[in-house]
């Protein structure tokens, strides 16, 4: 076991219909008023609320796991185009709007320099520590910019492979559930393509008190 974990959490979809229904809500939804007032609401509780499972699974995952080096954060989302951002910091309405205009695509300067620039001021300070990314392993729009960066520091949960979204989050939340962590292996030479695993089986029931 790796004596330092840090996480790093992909995006939700800023541009999708949770993203647009948290634009249009009314103003005294709690969320909906907070996002649009000058203090803003967390970036974490906004992205649990436009991506709903597999963000609260991210994140619930990513705070029971974390074991940062000394002066170091453990959990760090990425954004479209801010680098990477701690799940504490505000994000208000406008800045939501911003992160719906760019694409999460390593092909995106507005998205690829602001996280170059931010995984490379980190990792100096993630040099003994596993960096462990909790998002898609199959797509290139995180995987080449981190390892570019992180090399053989960067790690995933073995059992992503072959599932989707939901499944990931859902597995996410029993995980925190049971204080079991999951499997890591390095991405960079690592199959990241798999048969669908079997679902997961019910939750085991609370006792009742």
């Amino acid at each position: 076991m790796a004596a330092f974990r840090v996480f790093l959490l992909s995006p939700a979809d800023c541009s999708g219909k949770r993203a647009r229904m948290l634009q249009g809500l009314d103003p005294e939804h709690d969320l909906g008023r907070r996002i649009r007032g000058p203090e803003g609401a967390a970036l974490g509780e906004v992205f649990s609320f436009v991506s709903s499972l597999y963000f609260r699974g991210k994140l619930a995952y990513a705070r029971a796991f974390a074991r940062p080096p000394r002066g170091q954060a453990g959990v760090h989302v990425i954004t479209p185009c801010d680098g990477l951002r701690a799940p504490e910091d505000p994000l208000r309405l406008s800045d939501l709007r911003r992160y719906a205009g760019v694409a999460v695509d390593a092909e995106e300067a507005r998205y690829r320099r602001p996280l170059l620039r931010d995984l490379q001021k980190h990792a100096p300070g993630w040099a003994d520590a596993e960096v462990v990314l909790l998002g898609s392993i199959a797509s290139p729009k995180y995987v080449d910019l981190l390892t570019e960066v992180l090399g053989p520091h960067l790690f995933f949960p073995s059992d992503f492979v072959g599932r989707g979204d939901m499944s990931r989050g859902g597995l996410m939340l029993r995980c925190v559930q049971e204080r079991r962590e999951l499997p890591y292996v390095p991405l960079a030479g690592t199959e990241r393509h798999g048969p669908r695993p079997a679902r997961l089986p019910p939750a085991a029931a609370k006792s009742a008190r």
